[in-house]
């Protein structure tokens, strides 16, 4: 059997093998609790599961600079229409149930939705039992350029297949939020992004020179920021900081229409469903955000 994968929006049929960790986590045969991320902890009860009425879903394979990138899709069923495309992009924890039940969600709402497993490289979350094992030995070997160039090849392939290039969006959580805001500031395609709770500083070194908040003036795209008011890891000087890089004189005009809302109550990744960080008040009023400000700015 082949399979084709793509790049710069061209097929390349080659024989098919299976992924390093038979990738597509969220299929149809998956009962709640099965393929979450191990070491985010305890699956909870609220999980959402969103079915399959009306969509189609799939594992593809992009190359990408030598590498086949693993992606999860969910668009409506049918073809013969350009789907506005969003990227989504995961926490730490890699392309699991969460984040195709999140793509699924968005297929929906008439979205193709995309999630790399950006991770491919450097191994999977899921071999590793704690966040500090993942953070050492995937995030930090997981360079912000290769990341980017990872999904420019994605929305080529997107593009390709069904998507529209003309409506391209990224949404990420966590690890994914932070590159949200980096994506928005150089990927030209994208028009709108919403990242959820992501690192807006930190060191910068020879894989990680820029944060967004280094980035936040050059925006290529508008960005809504969600953030939680008791996220230990975000201080809210930072987003105070962010705010302002927005609004400084010289500020791009996607970084002028950009705007970040926090939630006073609510700790970091309280989108996150399947955790107990979860809360769904800002959660439901998070996603509810997000179709507006795609809507907004004609995604």
């Amino acid at each position: 059997m082949s399979k084709d994968h793509w790049k710069d929006g061209k097929a390349l049929t080659t024989p098919m093998t299976s992924s390093r960790r038979g990738f597509i986590l969220g299929s149809a045969a998956a009962g709640l609790g099965a393929g979450f991320a191990i070491a985010s902890g305890p699956v909870q009860g609220q999980a959402i599961k969103t079915d399959f009425d009306g969509i189609s879903c799939e594992e593809v394979m992009v190359a990408s600079d030598g590498t086949d990138i693993p992606a999860y899709i969910a668009k409506p069923a049918g073809t013969g229409t350009k789907f506005p495309t969003i990227l989504v992009i995961s926490e730490i924890f890699g392309v699991h149930e969460y984040i195709a039940d999140t793509c699924r969600r968005l297929a929906k709402l008439g979205y193709l939705a995309m999630a790399p497993d950006l991770f491919t490289r450097a191994g999977d979350p899921n071999e590793f039992g704690t966040i500090a094992e993942i953070m050492t030995n995937v995030v930090m070997k997981t360079p912000d350029r290769q990341v980017i160039a990872d999904l420019k090849s994605c929305l080529a392939w997107a593009f390709a297949h069904g998507g529209d290039a003309a409506r391209a969006g990224i949404t990420g959580f966590c690890w994914g939020g932070r590159i949200t805001w980096l994506a928005c500031a150089q990927i030209d395609e994208l028009k709108a992004g919403v990242a959820w709770y992501g690192r807006l500083t930190g060191d910068n070194t020879a894989d990680f020179p820029l944060n967004p908040l280094d980035v936040a003036h050059e925006l290529k795209a508008p960005v809504l920021g969600l953030y939680g008011g008791k996220d230990t890891g975000i201080p809210l000087e930072s987003v105070d900081a962010m705010r302002a890089a927005l609004t400084a004189q010289g500020a791009s005009a996607s970084a002028k229409l950009s705007r970040i809302d926090v939630y006073p109550d609510a700790p970091h990744a309280f989108h996150a469903d399947y955790r107990a960080s979860y809360q769904a008040g800002p959660a439901t009023d998070g996603w509810k955000k997000l179709q507006d400000w795609f809507r907004q700015h004609s995604l």
